[in-house]
């Protein structure tokens, strides 16, 4: 059973990877959104830096961990794009009828997401370093803060996944990728969250995003801050979105049956 487990998430994996590679429509816009919102903040908003309590050593840096995090983020929303276009032009339903265990299905897109998160994420570390961006923290920082990123694209994509599964169709998109765009930019993306005031200060108290940007930001500049707190709040994301997704396989099962 376990090897037939391998092989069938192995094949899924290898085929959306495939589609993604051959289809410019699917690898272009993944890697040219963090290009475009590094450009976008890092550049044009540079001057807040300088505001009194501001208290962090450079705006680039500041921003290239935002970006990071989104993109490992939106990377899971990509993938669920992708999960429900194949389910809404009937492979979906081929590759369940298919593979012995159907959970399969589930792991090789996740495997094809970390993949995707994976090269998003070089491509991210290129864009930095292009742009003049100073990695003051240690080796094992650096990879500390990559490996955060690619945490939360894990439960991006299992939530994402569990939206494809209900609804099996593109058109469910908006429902993956608003709550994405709310959580992530109801945290402290343009200054330090002490710089927020009033109910948005509140929110971003709150969301567990804002302890994944203020552990990635204190690593990247070697002073860690909440890491332990940050990989917690990830990993409990990711593990309370596993039965969300295996709701969402039952379902899709039951309908294509």
């Amino acid at each position: 059973m376990s090897t037939r487990f391998a092989r069938a998430a192995l094949a899924v994996a290898w085929r959306h990877l495939h589609n993604f590679a051959r289809n410019p429509s699917l690898l272009l816009p993944p890697l040219l959104l963090p290009v475009f919102l590094f450009a976008a903040f890092a550049g044009s908003l540079s001057a807040l830096s300088d505001t009194p309590g501001f208290g962090y050593p450079g705006y680039s840096e500041f921003q290239f961990v935002f970006v990071l995090i989104e993109s490992a983020a939106f990377g899971g929303v990509f993938t669920g794009y992708s999960m429900a276009e194949d389910f809404e032009s009937g492979f979906g339903r081929r590759i369940m009828v298919a593979a012995s265990s159907r959970g399969a299905i589930v792991a090789g897109y996740l495997l094809a997401a970390f993949v995707r998160a994976v090269l998003t994420s070089l491509v991210v570390l290129a864009i930095a370093l292009v742009g003049g961006v100073d990695l003051k923290g240690s080796t094992a920082d650096i990879l500390a803060l990559f490996a955060l990123a690619l945490l939360l694209n894990l439960a991006a994509t299992l939530f994402t996944a569990g939206v494809a599964l209900r609804f099996r169709t593109v058109q469910s998109s908006p429902l993956m990728q608003v709550p994405m765009f709310v959580v992530l930019f109801l945290a402290p993306v343009f200054v330090p969250r002490a710089l927020l005031t009033g109910w948005l200060h509140w929110v971003a108290g709150i969301n567990p995003i804002t302890v994944v940007l203020e552990a990635g930001r204190g690593l990247l500049v070697g002073r860690p801050e909440r890491v332990a707190l940050a990989f917690g709040l990830t990993a409990a994301m990711a593990a309370l979105l596993v039965p969300w997704t295996l709701a969402g396989l039952r379902r899709a099962e039951r309908e294509a049956a």
